[in-house]
């Protein structure tokens, strides 16, 4: 075992990775975007309905096994910062073993899946065709989408976000070539599409691989009973089951919120809709200072070095409320002519700019809600995290029922009272958690003991 880092935390180290990981959220949603263009230009409305019920489908399905991501990130960062340089590949193996089972168990269930994914969506039958075809096809890529996860939460703990960039461009590059040649010049339609988001994800994966054997220390070879040591394969059960949980809460607030948007009529559906991709902007910068702050927190929660971990908590949410701030300015001057940009509708013109003053004050609380998810997950918080992020999701539901009566406006102080719950929640409970995190083993630099911070604690 290696001397555990204690690194010193600082504003480049917290753009180091929030940077690329901003651009790497921004290629995210770009498979289901190239593939509704693509089909787009078919000129077929049931197929181009189709490929967008379809793709919301996956993007709903894989955020919900985000924790995958999330949990590598942060177990990660953790090994990395106490020294045991010989656990990192470990995390990675059964991070495989673990996104393996869960696609090899959506491929078994696909047609009750589909079934129950599809009825619920309530398409027409043209667009629930069409979109079936494209989910029997994609639905192959999951274990390979989702040990994607798992690679780019790897590399990302490890502070090594250029490379995890690259991968995630690398991915949206053949998806986006593999879908103009297989759709637009060999003519296969849907199919094509999604034979298009396999091949990109299948690539993505067998580079992925190659990337990580070349950081991972002695290649990928683990010891079985490294592999499934016991109390590490129950801390991951643990914490990625409580990540699940939150993260379908989380899912719940905005599939809610979109299902009640709907049934006030298709100008208020359409209105939200535009609004929402403001609210995905801000998002995407937001959980790039997350995953900062999961990798800052992570590392210095496995060092045990309590002062890195307050000054990482710190410059994660002070950059981040500099961040809202100038993305609240730019909504609030740039917003009306965005809007008109994205719909030809006067009528959803005129709405969307009623709510506009929502979406720019969104950010705000948006700087906590996300800064203490990264905090929480890099420090494996995932149980308190769990429970607050439901207690959120309580007080959303609650919010929205006491003001039901003020229609749409009603609806987006809810989501905002979310928001806000969610940062305010985790907020109140980090001194506590802080403290009990720390007590059992104060960090030397902050007793003020003054041992070299390259010596083992396990030397003294």
């Amino acid at each position: 075992m290696h001397a555990p880092v204690h690194p010193r935390v600082g504003s480049r180290q917290v753009f180091a990775i929030a940077g690329p990981a901003m651009v790497a959220n921004l290629t995210t949603p770009l498979i289901g975007v190239v593939s509704t263009t693509a089909i787009g230009r078919l000129d077929d409305a049931a197929l181009l309905g189709g490929v967008a019920m379809a793709s919301v489908i996956f993007d709903c399905l894989f955020w919900l096994f985000g924790f995958l991501r999330m949990s590598t990130l942060a177990f990660t960062a953790q090994a990395l910062g106490s020294g045991e340089t010989r656990e990192l590949t470990a995390i990675l193996m059964r991070g495989f073993i673990v996104a393996g089972l869960i696609g090899a168990t959506l491929i078994a269930l696909q047609l009750p899946l589909a079934a129950a994914l599809f009825d619920l969506m309530g398409g027409s039958e043209g667009v629930t065709r069409a979109a079936k075809s494209y989910f029997m096809i994609r639905i192959w890529s999951a274990p390979l989408a989702l040990a994607n996860y798992v690679i780019l939460g790897w590399l990302v703990g490890q502070a090594r976000a250029n490379p995890a960039l690259l991968l995630q461009v690398a991915i949206n590059l053949v998806n986006m070539v593999a879908t103009v040649l297989l759709v637009l010049v060999y003519d296969t339609g849907i199919a094509g599409a999604a034979v298009a988001a396999l091949l990109s994800e299948t690539i993505g994966f067998v580079l992925g691989v190659i990337v990580c054997r070349r950081f991972a220390d002695g290649g990928l070879a683990v010891p079985r009973a490294t592999l499934f040591d016991r109390d590490k394969l129950m801390r991951l059960l643990s914490v990625n089951s409580d990540i699940l949980i939150r993260t379908a809460a989380l899912i719940a607030v905005f599939l809610f919120f979109t299902a009640k948007g709907a049934r006030a009529g298709d100008v208020t559906l359409a209105a939200n809709s535009v609004l929402n991709n403001f609210l995905l902007v801000s998002a995407f910068f937001l959980d790039g200072l997350a995953n900062a702050a999961q990798q800052l927190c992570g590392r210095t929660f496995g060092a045990r070095d309590a002062r890195g971990f307050a000054d990482s908590t710190r410059l994660v949410l002070l950059w981040g409320l500099g961040f809202a701030l100038v993305v609240s300015v730019l909504f609030a001057l740039f917003g009306p002519a965005l809007i008109d940009f994205m719909t030809a509708s006067e009528a959803v013109r005129r709405a969307a700019r009623e709510f506009l003053p929502f979406v720019v004050f969104a950010p705000l609380p948006g700087v906590f809600a996300f800064g203490f998810d990264g905090i929480y997950i890099g420090a494996t918080w995932a149980r308190e995290m769990r429970n607050l992020m439901l207690a959120a999701l309580a007080i959303f539901l609650a919010t929205w029922w006491a003001l039901q009566s003020f229609g749409n406006t009603g609806l987006w102080w809810a989501l905002i009272a979310s928001y806000v719950a969610r940062g305010g929640l985790q907020a109140a409970r980090y001194p506590a958690q802080f403290r009990a995190t720390f007590r059992s083993s104060p960090s030397p630099r902050l007793r003020g003991e003054g041992r070299d911070e390259g010596e083992s604690p396990q030397g003294r």
